[in-house]
């Protein structure tokens, strides 16, 4: 679809998907087997796929001072063999059957997925059975791969301007709750990490009952339901890994940050601590993001970039399944010769102009409609579907999806106006800043934020 065309749409009064599937609630299927492994099943017969995700509960947000990183080095030597199954041959044995597998880890879970077709769907079953408690290494197979990890870091963060700039906010924003940690986690934790510490987070948290399944596609959930109670079933169900006990305090004052990189431009970003889903006011805080961030005449970038002619990109982010109490970011990239104090004095008048003017009906409307088209739009995708009931899951409840766009229709302008004036105040805010030091000629970067899952 022309993307001029797509956006017509938007602004066109939403009218439900007159085939929009029933609630999830009526269409998946649930169980969990004696040793607590959850399984949430949805049959999709559109194409002869399944697409089949193991979610464990363990990412950043359970680790501790001089050992972060460790759940994403888990997700690399996670493929580094077992007792059956050679070093990196879990890849290949998914290749050689036509499907296709990765895996992420974010702050709240790591996963691990793959995609084939539905009649070979136990060779993915019976693979992630093994190395769920037969995972077995040494440190010629450990300490390379620690290696790679290190380079990741450097590649993915340490040479990227403004991923050491939002890891550094993150840091400073967070003053009690684990989320201060970077997924990848810190160097110099990487570099220490053992295969003891590797192992000992393994066995904590890769048990069935910190572990549910997700399977979207071409099944019979029974028979589905079956073969992985088959494989799984007599794996031992371990101890309750340790609760996540931290809470964040209510920050008292605006906190800054500057970040003196390398860098072609300046950068800046400021985050607000803001409540996750299980709230009323998530919504709303969802609707806020994409009025002033939907999009090229969304708020942000009609100003910033297409009015004042400022910034080379503008946008908000807002995380509405995080496990716990997140942040809301809204963030700019100057153009050349433009500065960052310019580039945070037009952000801040943004955030004070929806604090004081609601979103006009037709703001609302486009924001409300955006997010409606997106969801169901994306219905079409089985692993988009798998990923989303995994997200409500790892939040909490699964059956949590079907509430959301009922309460997205729900917001109001008032309610958007509410939830910028009670959580984009300063003394809610943490202000980053990259320095350009020194600075440096080149083609102009992408300037959208590092986000989501870490590979």
């Amino acid at each position: 679809m022309p993307v001029a065309l797509f956006g017509a749409l938007l602004a066109l009064p939403f009218q439900p998907h007159p085939t929009s599937a029933a609630p999830y609630a009526e269409r998946v299927t649930e169980a969990r087997l004696p040793n607590g492994l959850k399984l949430i099943m949805l049959e999709d017969h559109k194409a002869p796929v399944v697409v089949f995700q193991i979610w464990y509960r363990v990412g950043s947000r359970n680790e501790a001072l001089g050992h972060t990183g460790l759940s994403h080095i888990l997700e690399h030597i996670m493929f580094k063999g077992t007792a059956t199954v050679a070093p990196e041959e879990y890849s290949k044995i998914i290749q050689r059957n036509g499907g296709r597998t990765n895996a992420f880890t974010t702050e709240d879970a790591t996963t691990y997925f793959a995609m084939l077709a539905s009649d070979r769907v136990g060779v993915v079953i019976d693979l992630e059975a093994d190395r769920m408690n037969g995972l077995t290494l040494t440190d010629a197979q450990f300490l390379p791969e620690r290696d790679v990890i290190m380079e990741e870091r450097r590649l993915r963060v340490d040479n990227v301007p403004t991923a050491a700039l939002f890891e550094q906010l993150t840091s400073t924003a967070y003053a009690a709750h684990t989320y201060e940690f970077p997924i990848i986690g810190w160097m110099s934790d990487i570099g220490q990490a053992t295969l003891a510490d590797a192992m000992a987070h393994y066995r904590t948290y890769y048990v069935p009952n910190n572990a549910f399944i997700v399977a979207v596609g071409d099944f019979d959930s029974a028979a589905l339901r079956e073969q992985i109670a088959n494989a799984f079933g007599a794996l031992p169900m371990g101890a309750d890994p340790p609760p996540v006990r931290a809470m964040e305090p209510v920050q008292q004052g605006e906190r800054r940050v500057e970040v003196k990189r390398p860098a072609q431009l300046p950068f800046v970003a400021l985050s607000h601590h803001v409540p996750n889903l299980r709230s009323p006011d998530a919504a709303a805080l969802d609707v806020l993001a994409t009025v002033l961030s939907g999009g090229d005449s969304a708020r942000l970038h009609s100003q910033l970039v297409y009015r004042d002619r400022l910034a080379l990109s503008a946008g908000a982010e807002y995380d509405y399944t995080s496990l716990d109490p997140g942040l809301f970011t809204v963030y700019a990239q100057p153009l050349p010769g433009k500065t960052a104090t310019a580039t945070e004095a037009a952000l801040v008048r943004e955030i004070e102009r929806i604090r004081r003017e609601p979103p006009t009906a037709r703001e609302l409307e486009k924001a409300k409609n955006g997010i409606e088209a997106e969801y169901i739009f994306a219905q079409d995708s089985l692993f988009y579907q798998g990923m989303l009931l995994g997200d409500h899951e790892v939040a909490g409840d699964w059956r949590t999806i079907d509430d959301y766009l009922p309460a997205v229709r729900k917001v109001t302008a008032a309610d958007v106006q509410r939830v910028a004036t009670v959580y984009l105040r300063a003394e809610n805010r943490t202000t980053a800043v990259l320095i350009p030091d020194p600075p440096i000629a080149g083609p102009l970067p992408g300037a959208a934020p590092p986000s989501g899952p870490l590979h």
